[in-house]
């Protein structure tokens, strides 16, 4: 540890749902990251009622190149499409105002605007190994190479919609790590020690796209359920296409934030300057698709 770097905290921080944006926004320039205590726990139960059926059909491990196949985990299932498929999430989570306050001090520093770049279920099941640990910045790995002198160019909302214990896999965080000096550094991530983010049902760990962190191995007889929300900034692709699987009568009913989010409205950047993304013929895209009408 060099002379400018503060040691790491033995746990995540925890607030609870409501602290002010600009505290949960000061702890995670600081750790990372932090725990909101109590986020989602209204919407929880209902979610997984929307889900459960599907959850439970659904083949864990991912069909695609091999180190893929090692990420997503062999023993994972991982379910996405979201807003199609739970009306919970369609009309309470996807555009929670107090989850965006969050978000927003995170992603508005560089884009008037940002996207939702995915939405999914990650259940774990026991017997799954360690993921291998990353920093989701990585999905765009130019990044890396700014280190933390880098825009945020991805952050995370990691909820725990069952327990969420060590032993059942919570994620492993290195808090501090997003100050590291070198992204490109395996050595030092791989023998660094990391701590779990243990929670319980409807907490939510939001943190930044520069931290080190993984799934955990659920060495446990119960099935780890989380749910992540993960957002780019608006000059950055998405990793999930959301105008070719919402359809466009649902598109209409979500609010003006979400249809942006999720691709339904054009991008303007005036933050830093620039121009507007993502519209046709020069036509503020919503105009296009009469969503305002």
């Amino acid at each position: 540890m060099s002379a400018t770097e503060v040691q790491a905290p033995a746990k995540m921080r925890e607030v609870p749902s409501g602290t002010a944006p600009e505290i949960v926004k000061r702890i995670i320039d600081e750790d990372g990251g932090v725990i909101i205590k109590g986020l989602f726990k209204g919407q929880v139960d209902r979610f997984n009622a929307d889900m459960e059926p599907i959850v439970a059909g659904w083949a864990a491990g991912y069909d695609g190149p091999d180190w893929m196949a090692e990420f997503a985990g062999k023993k994972t299932k991982r379910i996405t499409q979201l807003i199609r498929r739970s009306k919970t999430f369609r009309e309470e989570m996807l555009d929670h105002e107090v989850m965006l306050s969050y978000i927003d001090t995170l992603m508005l520093e560089t884009s008037d605007a940002y996207w939702m770049n995915a939405a999914q279920i990650i259940e774990i099941q026991p017997g799954e190994k360690a993921q291998f640990l990353h920093r989701d910045l990585e999905n765009y790995p130019v990044f890396r190479n700014y280190g933390p002198s880098g825009p945020e160019v991805m952050c995370n909302c990691i909820i725990a919609i069952s327990d969420y214990t060590e032993e059942m896999g919570a994620t492993r965080v290195i808090p501090g790590s997003h100050k590291w000096p070198d992204y490109n550094d395996r050595e030092r991530m791989n023998n660094t020690p990391s701590i779990a983010a243990v929670m319980e049902k409807g907490d939510a760990m939001i943190f930044s796209g520069k931290v080190v962190h993984g799934g955990g191995a659920n060495v446990s007889n119960r099935p780890r359920r989380a749910l992540t929300l993960a957002f780019c900034p608006g000059w950055l692709v998405p990793e999930e296409a959301y105008p070719f699987a919402v359809p466009m009568e649902m598109a209409r009913t979500l609010s003006k934030r979400a249809q942006q989010m999720i691709g339904f409205r054009s991008m303007h950047n005036q933050k830093l300057g620039g121009g507007t993304l993502w519209s046709l013929d020069y036509v503020e895209l919503a105009k296009v698709l009469e969503l305002d009408n």
